[in-house]
């Protein structure tokens, strides 16, 4: 993989991100050239644990604005784009929906057309999702499944991978789309999901609050094997443009187990679980087919749950030890 990336001009958008500081730190460890492109650098994410303020050129770029983004395509020249860029947030999609509407779906279109319109392209690799499917009676979504997201976030992965495959078939854009699970780590500062709420509870001795009923049932996948997933996908897009591709451990569980096994690995099965019962607008039951990846892509996720549990436990413990647990704690 090294030979490949070696001085290969690389643009990630949303680099500051949970998923895109893992990326761009792997990207520079194979020799890329990145430039990333965000709007927000969180205090204390890894961003800064991967002193990637002096290992990429950062810029402060919006992707709702077509005409910057035109202007640094044509200035940076990148060979390849990882969009990464998006509200991620299904609770906020569904309190606010047109900020998401416009940063999901129009900044995609944007990403895309600035791609169309450079000479330099050698390929798009675009963070579609999971809720891209919407509801299906049909378990574990395949590939060919229609898109038909009816909530707000859904919709607008929906509608960013419709986008994405209409410039991959009309214009012949190289492209590749990821529609992975819940991915979790170091790093992801959103303490109102699962794993990084429940470990941030677990490590001050208070009861993990579970918005549901607990009986959700979700594709949970490591963010190292994402991030390989995506430079891999990236690697092969001349034998598999337009194509989509699930990233999954195809190992479902529900919110009560997986709340359960990080109880476990912390030792804090004595703090039983809050359940609020309060979700909405949200699907029941989803997860995904990993046969495509594994079978055009040579890709299977290598973490098993309890390990990247661990690494990433101790990954939150190293954060609130650093003297952030105090100044975290009063957020709750």
């Amino acid at each position: 993989m090294a030979n490949f990336w070696t001085d290969k001009r690389v643009l990630v958008t949303g680099s500051a991100g949970f998923l895109g500081c893992w990326l761009c730190n792997i990207l520079v460890e194979n020799g890329a050239c990145v430039t990333g492109l965000d709007i927000e650098i969180k205090p204390k994410s890894n961003f800064y644990n991967f002193n990637l303020k002096k290992r990429i050129k950062q810029l402060h770029v919006d992707v709702t604005n077509y005409a910057l983004l035109r202007k640094i395509f044509s200035q940076e020249e990148p060979e390849i784009v990882f969009h990464l860029a998006a509200q991620p947030l299904v609770t906020l999609a569904n309190k606010n929906p047109l900020p998401t509407f416009e940063n999901n779906i129009k900044g995609t279109w944007n990403v895309l057309e600035a791609a169309r319109n450079s000479r330099s392209m050698n390929g798009v690799v675009v963070a579609s999702s999971d809720k891209a499917y919407g509801i299906h009676e049909t378990l574990p979504y395949t590939e060919d499944a229609p898109l038909r997201g009816a909530y707000p976030y859904d919709v607008s992965k929906s509608a960013a991978d419709l986008i994405t495959q209409a410039y991959s078939k009309t214009y012949g854009l190289p492209v590749g789309i990821t529609r992975s699970g819940n991915f979790y780590g170091g790093g992801d500062l959103y303490f109102d999901r699962i794993v990084p709420g429940t470990i941030k509870s677990l490590i001050f001795d208070e009861a993990p609050i579970i918005r549901s009923d607990g009986r959700f049932v979700r594709d949970y996948i490591y963010i190292k094997d994402v991030a390989n997933a995506y430079m891999l996908l990236a690697k092969k897009l001349k034998q598999v443009r337009g194509e989509a591709f699930n990233l999954t451990t195809e190992e479902p569980l529900d919110v009560l187990a997986l709340v359960s096994t990080i109880s476990r690995l912390m030792g804090k099965q004595h703090l039983k679980p809050s359940i609020l019962n309060i979700a909405k607008a949200e699907i029941r039951e989803q997860y995904l087919s990993g046969k495509k990846a594994r079978e055009l892509l040579d890709w299977s996720a290598k973490y098993s749950l309890g390990e990247s549990l661990k690494e990433t436990i101790t990954w939150y413990k190293q954060y609130f030890d650093k003297g952030f647990g105090k100044e975290e704690k009063k957020k709750k």
